[in-house]
């Protein structure tokens, strides 16, 4: 009988991973400073913690196949920023509140199997606590 306990990990967390990969290696051209990844509390997670000079930037990696018909970063609804805030929160907390300047970024990766076909930086994606329109369309692309 054979339990599955050395197999391998899930395709969808093998996915994720290489996107969170590759996004790391793109904030760091950009001349980020990766701080942590997969920063996580009881209440949600960080992806990528980066400083972007003064800025602390918390950053969502939404990686996916070519076959989906959507932007990644459409995945980011109103429920999944929240997760997020509360997360940077935390983060904040733990460094005791600094009189930091900070947002919410979003890195999308587009994959078709094993190419990257398109990979965005989209700065200042979301505020904390608003679910308009305008905060469901990023505000810059790199």
């Amino acid at each position: 009988m054979e339990l599955g306990f050395g197999k391998q990990r899930a395709a969808h967390l093998r996915l994720g991973e290489r996107g969170e990969r590759l996004a790391a290696c793109l904030l760091r051209e950009l001349g980020l400073d990766i701080l942590a990844r997969n920063y996580r509390t009881s209440r949600g997670e960080v992806d990528i913690v980066a400083r972007d000079g003064t800025t602390l930037c918390f950053v969502e990696v939404k990686t996916r196949h070519h076959s989906v018909h959507s932007r990644p970063a459409d995945a980011v609804g109103f429920a999944k920023r929240e997760r997020i805030v509360r997360a940077a929160r935390q983060y904040l907390r733990e460094l005791g509140f600094p009189p930091l300047v900070y947002r919410f970024d979003i890195v999308e990766v587009v994959l078709v199997g094993p190419r990257v076909t398109d990979i965005r930086y989209w700065r200042n994606a979301f505020q904390e606590g608003r679910d308009d329109a305008a905060s469901r369309f990023p505000s810059t692309l790199v």
